[in-house]
């Protein structure tokens, strides 16, 4: 399944290529004679501009788990993966109003980091060793993996030297610029991925539309694969490859309305508010309105982002499922053995790349899969050696580390987590859903990660040993649900362990006997707005429990038991509105928040509104 690129999709690849690279170099060159700092090197000495932030945000998150991973989920099970790029949007506001201004006002450089401020170094070292063993054994190999998987199947490339190649060459400037590199090279990356990704797109659509343009691509589309077009999917109704030559049922992936009620939330929260390669770029903003802008600007991008990797995973479904090899044959005019098939969803977008987009036009679609690739590559290469240096090195190993030492430990972990993952990326060649991969694996740190960073942020009785102990839980009770209930879909599995984790949290918190005056206890009625939002949002939680016990067995095939999750949450966020002026004693390290960090101007409160109109409309046009 060659692609058979031209010579002048060679010379735009290459152009591109090069360009990225001098980009890099140059925006993190330093003057002769000066070292860098630290600053400099994680946080691209906070000079970062809104849309600086918004482009890198987008080329850290779009990678070839979207172009390549989500497309197979598109060819798989349709528009309904497009809930992890809308949910997402809205998510971004809640980061940007409630999350990233107190990490900013704490001046923090990684997330462990503020966990170590905010309870203690156990915490923080357990925190930092999850993310180190996600980002190298996850993220960096399955990204490499399904970007070597493009080249292999448009260029012909080895699997082996794709996933070597890719690694090096998000290395080169990652490695000796920093953050800097990284960030300004995005927002280039950002502008070749978006416009390559559409340029794709359009083509598949009009190829659907036998070419009377996208308009009758879309209407074609809709109409030859209508049961693609589904946000909630029911049990049942949707049957997938399990990657082994079976059938799956797409519940699994996607389980009713968990997408909107359950687990979901957590994975969103979990990687747009606290994962370290994701919020590294708001950290690294000029200012706090800079970054807020640049979140809202990033969730306008993230609604865009399923027209270039989702549509075509659908448009790529209906050409080689609604016709027939000769009908194909004729259409691109090329024999039908040349042609190809797609043995695993994952293929759809190299195949559709491969086969409908014409040459010289084919460079540039590459080279937006391989912005995507190389950019997200390269952010996750920085967190790494940031975390690995900011939370290990500078705190166990040389805590009176200079400048100089803490660039050159960067450099080395970078390095050494490049060569694993070139060791480990290939044994993902059996799955057939790589962004399924992802989603499932990095699910089983989610439920803790959100559980203690949202408790630490705004709860003031969570202590440093139940902070702990919910850590150290969140994996064993993730694998112990999947080895207890192996068919329960990883999305609703996430919203139980939740639950517990929640529950072991507040237990322990309790449990502790405190000293330290609660500096926001208030005896007599004032905090009443306090008080009535924590009577809200109990009463909530309990009615939203009730629905689920009442109408568990009616819509159990939609995952409705996704809403226990949420009741909790609402338990929980009337809890810590209760307890933070009800009781008099708080964990010493509790933070103290001025509300003022939490007030947004006009501007982003229009563009919020926007994000939340525009997502609740897609839902209402493509429910099911």
């Amino acid at each position: 399944m060659e692609a058979g690129f031209s010579t002048l999709d060679y010379i735009v690849f290459s152009v591109y290529a090069v360009v990225i690279v001098a980009v890099g170099l140059w925006v993190s060159r330093s003057k002769t004679g000066v070292q860098k700092t630290a600053q400099e090197y994680f946080l691209a000495d906070k000079s970062l501009t809104w849309w600086a932030v918004g482009a890198s945000l987008i080329a850290a998150n779009i990678s070839a788990e979207h172009f390549i991973g989500t497309s197979g989920s598109g060819f798989a099970i349709g528009l309904g993966i497009a809930a992890y790029e809308w949910i997402a949007a809205i998510t971004l506001i809640i980061v940007a109003k409630y999350f990233l201004p107190v990490f900013l006002k704490n001046g923090i450089y990684t997330m462990p980091q503020f966990l170590q401020s905010r309870f203690d170094k156990r915490v923080s070292t357990a925190f930092a060793v999850f993310w180190l063993l996600v980002y190298v054994f996850v993220n960096l190999t399955s990204v490499s993996y399904l970007g070597a998987l493009a080249l292999e199947k448009i260029m012909g490339v080895p699997l082996q030297y794709g996933i070597i190649g890719l690694l090096i060459f998000s290395g080169i400037y990652s490695i000796y610029g920093g953050l800097e590199a990284v960030a300004w090279t995005d927002v280039v990356q950002v502008i070749v991925l978006i416009a390559g990704g559409l340029v794709t797109t359009f083509l598949a659509l009009d190829a659907v539309g036998d070419g009377a343009g996208i308009f009758a691509g879309m209407a074609n589309l809709y109409e030859g694969a209508r049961e693609h077009f589904v946000m909630v999917v029911p049990k049942g109704e949707i049957l997938i490859p399990d990657g082994v030559g079976g059938l799956k049922d797409a519940f699994q992936d996607l389980p009713g309305v968990a997408v909107v009620l359950g687990g979901m939330w957590l994975t969103n929260i979990g990687y747009w508010g606290f994962n370290q390669y994701i919020i590294q770029k708001g950290l690294a903003a000029k200012s706090i309105e800079d970054a807020k802008r640049g979140l809202i600007f990033a969730g306008y991008l993230k609604i865009l982002i399923p027209l270039l990797v989702v549509i075509p995973g659908i448009a790529a479904w209906v050409l080689i499922n609604k016709s027939t090899p000769e009908e194909l044959s004729i259409m691109l005019n090329v024999p039908i053995e040349q042609i190809g098939t797609i043995d695993k969803s994952d293929e759809a977008y190299p195949w559709l790349l491969k086969n409908f987009v014409p040459a010289g036009i084919r460079g540039l679609a590459f080279a937006a899969l391989a912005a995507a690739i190389v950019s997200s590559l390269a952010s996750m290469i920085n967190s790494t050696s940031t975390i690995f240096t900011m939370d290990i090195y500078k705190v166990y190993f040389k805590p009176e580390a200079n400048n100089n030492q803490l660039v050159r430990s960067g450099r080395l972990v970078a390095i050494i987590a490049l060569l694993i993952a070139m060791l480990v990326a290939p044994q993902l060649a059996s799955l057939d859903q790589v962004f399924q991969y992802i989603q499932e694996y990095t699910g089983y740190i989610y439920p803790g990660v959100v559980a203690v960073f949202c408790m630490g942020l705004f709860w003031r009785q969570i202590t440093g040993n139940a902070a702990l102990w919910t850590a150290i839980a969140t994996i064993p009770a993730g694998i112990a649900f999947k080895v207890l209930y192996p068919d329960m879909p990883f999305l609703l599995r996430m919203g139980y362990v939740f639950i517990i984790l929640l529950a072991i949290a507040s237990i322990i918190s309790f449990a502790e006997k405190k000293t330290h005056q609660n500096p926001a206890y208030k005896e007599n009625g004032a905090g009443i707005k306090s008080l009535k939002a924590s009577y809200f949002f109990l009463v909530l939680g309990v009615v939203f429990a009730i629905l689920g016990i009442v109408f568990f067995n009616d819509f159990e095939h939609i995952g409705f038991e996704s809403i226990f999750m949420m009741a909790s949450l609402f338990v929980m966020l009337g809890v810590i509105l209760y307890t933070n002026v009800k009781m008099k004693t708080a964990d010493p390290k509790s933070l103290t928040v001025d509300p003022v960090l939490f007030n947004t101007a006009t501007p982003f409160n229009l563009g919020a509104a926007g994000i939340v109109l525009i997502v609740v409309l897609l839902y209402y046009f493509f429910w099911m």
